[in-house]
């Protein structure tokens, strides 16, 4: 656990300095405060995890999928076969698949980690984008015990913070999760049930689209692995590392663990990471329980339709920053997400401020008219303040409300 324990050391609060810089420097550009709404604070924030403004654009960039099986798949959870998994390793490395055509569209790098896949890989040891680090076969049925060893839940985790290690220092500047593993969101549903204290009927969904019968019949699943576990699941309220590997080796999947290492990697070198939909949001529970600030290098790419996502972002605080009813994995919402997390950067670089563009600020010719026109304040006066005197702004945007403080509800900002 030595690796897990120094990556997490190397997890630093964001920095101040360089967040109050950059909301300075959001508030001197040609463009009313406010007006980007969430993202503004989220270049605010990337700016306090890189420690400088304006941070580093957030490319090249990686996609990590992470690919395992699921010893839960004999409940009966899916009627997708297990070996779809494999098949569809097979497809994201030809290319085939949605996240490689979304990435291709933004000029993203696909790359799979073989986690435990419940079978043998034909292209293992031959194809580049391909990371054999196979911990097991799948997991074992977590309604019957425990899904994995402690042991290797920990290699898991190792094996995120390991390849997120490898994507920064190959020159990415970008992390976004990617999952693939057949009946992995009933582990995901035990996960955040787990940690946020939710009932299983309100954190599980239809997954890849079960009938009703199946649906009702998965939250029973769910219900029973977390009744097996109540006692590690308990102890996991009195924090610590070790409490927390608990949980993940009980009920979840050795992808859930290492796209929580990835995690973990990604924030320990100071580099965004973009998460995906609920086994994302799962991992990201864990990496938060291991490492609170952890949780600074995240961004929401989307919000799931799968109903364990949504309570997943409202325990974090997440606010995600696209919601199409996406529930594929794969790290798709996360990828459409992207250009939204590069803008909201590129403004911080490429905006001219009203001085270098020679633009008047809000007020500014009223101000000169008043104070040519008005005599000046007698002895012993108060000076004027408020919303007009240019002692504050007046759109100051709330940190984590994404909308503009002052401003109409639901109204545009004008140039007035």
């Amino acid at each position: 656990m030595d690796l897990i324990q120094e990556t997490i050391a190397a997890i630093r609060p964001l920095d101040e300095a360089a967040m109050a810089q950059a909301r300075a420097h959001q508030n001197r550009l040609t463009k009313p405060q406010g007006t980007l709404g969430a993202l503004e604070e989220l270049s605010v924030r990337l700016a306090g995890l890189a420690g400088a403004c304006p941070p580093p654009l957030p490319e090249p960039v990686a996609v990590a999928v992470f690919a395992g099986d699921h010893g839960v798949h004999a409940q009966g959870v899916t009627p997708w076969p297990q070996e779809v998994t494999a098949q569809m390793v097979a497809n994201f490395l030809a290319g085939g698949a949605v996240v490689n055509a979304f990435a291709a569209q933004l000029g993203a790098t696909v790359n799979v980690v073989d986690v435990g896949v419940a079978a043998d890989l034909p292209s293992a040891g031959r194809e580049p984008r391909l990371l054999g680090r196979k911990i097991a076969y799948g997991t074992a049925d977590m309604t019957q015990g425990p899904a994995m060893t402690v042991e290797q839940a920990v290699a898991a985790i190792e094996v995120g913070i390991e390849v997120a290690g490898r994507l920064v220092a190959a020159g990415h500047r970008c992390l976004i999760t990617g999952d693939m593993g057949i009946a992995n969101t009933t582990a995901s549903a035990a996960l955040v049930a787990a940690w946020t204290g939710r009932d299983p009927a309100q954190v599980t969904g239809h997954g890849t689209g079960i009938d009703d019968a199946t649906y009702r019949h998965k939250i029973n699943v769910v219900r029973v692995a977390l009744a097996r576990h109540a006692a590690v699941i308990a102890r996991s309220a009195g924090g610590g590392i070790e409490r927390a590997v608990d949980v993940v080796a009980a009920v979840g999947g050795l992808e859930h663990a290492a796209l929580a290492g990835f995690i973990l990697g990604g924030a320990a070198v100071r580099t965004p990471v973009i998460l995906d939909g609920v086994s994302a949001g799962a991992a990201a529970l864990i990496a938060y329980a291991l490492a609170p600030n952890a949780l600074d290098a995240c961004v929401a790419g989307h919000r799931s339709a799968e109903p364990g996502h949504g309570a997943t972002l409202a325990h974090l605080g997440l606010r995600p920053l696209v919601d199409l009813d996406l529930r594929l994995g794969e790290g798709t919402g996360a990828l459409l997400a992207l250009p939204l997390v590069q803008s909201a950067v590129r403004v911080l670089h490429d905006v001219a401020t009203f001085d270098a563009a020679g633009v008047t600020e809000k007020d500014a010719g009223r101000a000169a008219t008043q104070s040519s026109a008005e005599p000046g304040p007698g002895p012993g006066s108060e000076p004027e303040s408020g919303p007009e005197s240019g002692a504050s702004p007046r759109h100051s945007l709330e940190p984590g409300s994404g909308t503009a403080a002052g401003s109409a509800s639901g109204s545009e900002a004008e140039y007035l």
